[in-house]
């Protein structure tokens, strides 16, 4: 199904960082998102200290600083004890990270991504693509001109199934459509409309479910850098 506006990732606050350390070599940054569609608002722990404070379906935090080493985060349902997830991040030093909270809440599970937050090239920004949606079959991912024909265009990324993920992509500044559709057809299932990304930014856009799950699908946007 066609969406005609973003779904945009709120912002929720941080209670407060979990390192030590002021040197930036011996600390790391990992910023949690909500993904499972079923799943209550949640509360997030890094090594047992409360980071994240009632998190929304398609919410998710800025980045935490933390120290690199290796760090037991915990995501429980809000007002509960009972972990949703618990996983431990290996995290090394000077390197950002992205914990997706993936799949229904029956099978949730943690996906970990590494973000390449490094400056795009001048007059550039990079762009990388997350398949989040359970309920979505096996998709291909176009990255167009807003009023490019669909029918003409060639798939940046092809049959990216759940929990697959595109590299970051750089391309000029400018304005950008992100249509996602069914695996090997032009039936678009994700809509992004027109983004405007200006010199320097970088995004990760989170394919998910519709509150509850299922269709219809639409975007997580996270501004990785400005």
């Amino acid at each position: 199904m066609r969406l005609m506006s973003l779904t945009l990732a709120l912002a929720i606050g941080a209670l407060g960082a979990c390192s030590d350390s002021t040197d930036p070599a011996d600390q790391a940054r990992i910023r949690v998102v909500h993904a499972s569609p079923d799943a209550p608002n949640v509360d997030v722990l890094i090594d047992g200290a409360q980071v994240v404070t009632n998190a929304a379906f398609t919410e998710s935090s800025n980045y935490l600083t933390v120290d690199a080493g290796s760090r037991v985060l915990r995501v429980e349902a809000v007002g509960s004890n009972t972990a949703a997830i618990t996983t431990t991040l290996n995290a090394v030093g000077a390197t950002d990270y992205t914990v997706i909270a993936a799949n229904r809440l029956a099978s949730i599970e943690p996906l970990v991504l590494t973000d390449d937050n490094t400056a795009p090239t001048a007059g550039n920004i990079k762009l990388r693509v997350v398949h989040g949606a359970p309920g979505a079959p096996n998709v291909d991912v176009y990255i167009t001109a807003p009023t490019a024909d669909l029918a003409t265009a060639t798939a940046n990324f092809s049959n990216v199934a759940f929990r697959g993920f595109s590299p970051y992509v750089s391309v000029p500044a400018g304005a950008y459509r992100v249509r996602v559709t069914t695996a090997g057809t032009r039936t678009v299932v994700i809509d992004s409309g027109t983004l405007t990304l200006t010199t320097g930014q970088i995004r990760t856009a989170i394919a998910r479910d519709i509150t509850g799950g299922g269709a219809p699908f639409g975007l997580i946007l996270l501004s990785d850098l400005n």
